[in-house]
């Protein structure tokens, strides 16, 4: 699997590429700047970008803005985006481009290499990869929206489960419940926020983050 990485700090940059070439990913290019990051996505179009919110030169969100340009440029690039903290208008900028795989991570995740292993690659085969922390601020700031409040505490934690991608029996595992349980609540939830029902893990996923950004 192809990975273009974008990010400045030289040594957790060092540190990522060993760790990705050490789960048989291969870095065609690690870049250290917004302009070379887009360059990089365009002229390699990577199977997925991993790429810093925040770059040189203003240290802002060069990375995610590279990403978005490259996004159009290259529809469908699987793009996971690192950042320290968690930036709802960072999030919303990549939930607002939802063409391809797209996936928001705390740099604290990379520790849990599992974790980060399996985010870069469920993004990759066009899957979301939400941070739990990010989840749970957009649920918070959509505590006014009268939808949400309806859901109950297990509904909530259910929706929260669901946007950071995970499927019926990986809920159904955490919460120690079964599945026909979880499909129960996923079905009161989608009743409540007025989406469509939808079986496939992916599009329901996106159809949740869809609503949460709106919020």
């Amino acid at each position: 699997m192809r990975v273009v990485l974008g990010e400045d700090l030289v040594l957790l940059r060092d540190g990522l590429i060993r760790l990705l070439q050490a789960y048989d990913f291969d870095v065609v290019e690690a870049v250290d700047t917004g302009p070379a990051l887009l360059k990089a996505l365009v002229d390699h179009r990577p199977d997925v970008a991993v790429v810093d919110v925040r770059l040189p030169p203003t240290f802002t969100d060069e990375g995610l803005r590279a990403a978005i340009e490259a996004r159009k440029q290259v529809p469908g690039l699987p793009v996971l985006v690192l950042s320290q903290y968690v930036e709802q208008l960072y999030a919303r900028e990549l939930l607002s481009d939802r063409g391809g795989g797209v996936g928001y991570l705390l740099k604290d995740r990379v520790s849990d290499v599992k974790q980060f292993v399996d985010a870069i690659r469920r993004v990759a085969a066009g899957g979301t990869a939400m941070d739990p922390e990010v989840i749970s601020q957009l649920l918070t700031r959509g505590d006014r929206d009268r939808p949400l409040t309806t859901l109950t505490p297990r509904e909530r934690e259910v929706l929260g489960l669901m946007a950071e991608g995970r499927s019926n029996a990986a809920i159904a595992a955490r919460m120690v419940v079964t599945e026909k349980a979880v499909g129960k609540h996923i079905a009161n939830i989608f009743g409540k926020l007025g989406l469509p029902l939808s079986e496939d893990d992916n599009r329901r996923v996106l159809a949740v983050l869809a609503y949460l950004d709106r919020l």
